[in-house]
């Protein structure tokens, strides 16, 4: 089995900063992408930000130049810097992984818990 399991988040003042991380644990041979999504009260979960494993990123219009990602493959662990944020970058935010567990299978998507993001005004 694998386990997505995330850390960081809580409440912070818009323009605050905030660091999220999330480590991939048990029967792995490799992560593809990593990444991270967001969804707020009544909305769709949405695509925050994905990085690959040669290191190529994608970021939605909306956090990009504030979000960086970035990734240990050796620890299987994604992060997410989110500085400059926002009133509306108040979400439950899941880590989201496309793990191979074995030589030659094939990837397999993965979700963490999700961890809530609170930016007061």
């Amino acid at each position: 089995q694998v386990q997505l399991v995330e850390s960081g988040g809580g409440l912070v003042q818009a323009g605050g900063s905030l660091s999220l991380s999330c480590t991939a644990s048990g029967t792995i041979f490799s992560a593809t992408f990593m990444g991270w999504y967001r969804q707020a009260p009544g909305k769709q979960r949405e695509l925050v930000a994905t990085t690959a494993s040669d290191g190529i990123t994608n970021y939605a219009d909306s956090v990009k130049g504030r979000f960086t990602i970035s990734r240990d493959n050796a620890k299987n662990t994604v992060y997410l810097q989110m500085n400059s944020l926002k009133p509306e970058d108040t979400a439950v935010y899941y880590c989201n992984a496309q793990i191979r567990r074995w030589i030659g299978s094939p990837a397999s998507n993965f979700w963490g818990q999700g961890t809530q993001v609170t930016v007061s005004s």
